[in-house]
């Protein structure tokens, strides 16, 4: 690997870190998360509904988004064996994106961005995480919509 190549392993791993030092923060201890990380799903709803968001500044969005991506993914991860991959962004600010990669109810695998889903999370306010995983559970393919057959 060249040094300008991401480290898709170390992002990972890092994501991960984030989403359990998250749980901890929130009184979920990290034994509990990386049982059942829905655990966490209650707790993070209330924090994030209750944080002050008109009054955050640049760097207070960017750790809540960092955060929920975090968790998203790492919730996809756990739950649906989902994992991290990587997509050529010529146009983005490093050439690349993260991406969240699952084979579906159907068979087929597909990609999300997570960064996009909780900008989308963010839009619709107030901030609902169970909302959140089921965007991108229904985006991925992962579930079934409501009166759909498998």
């Amino acid at each position: 690997m060249n040094a300008d190549e991401p480290d898709l392993q170390e992002w990972g791993a890092e994501r991960r870190r984030n989403a359990i030092d998250i749980a901890d923060m929130l009184g979920v201890s990290p034994e509990i998360y990386t049982r059942d990380p829905m655990s966490v799903i209650a707790v993070l709803d209330d924090y994030a509904s209750r944080a002050p968001l008109d009054d955050f500044e640049e760097s207070d969005w960017i750790t809540l988004h960092v955060d929920l991506v975090s968790f998203l993914a790492d919730f996809l991860i756990q739950r649906h064996g989902a994992r991290w991959a990587l997509m050529d962004d010529p146009a983005g600010p490093v050439g690349y994106r993260y991406l969240i990669e699952a084979i579906g109810v159907d068979g087929q695998t597909r990609q999300i961005d997570p960064f996009e889903i909780v900008k989308m999370e963010f839009s619709a306010r107030p901030i609902e995480i169970v909302r959140m995983l089921a965007t991108a559970e229904l985006t991925l393919r992962l579930a079934s919509e409501a009166g759909e057959a498998e």
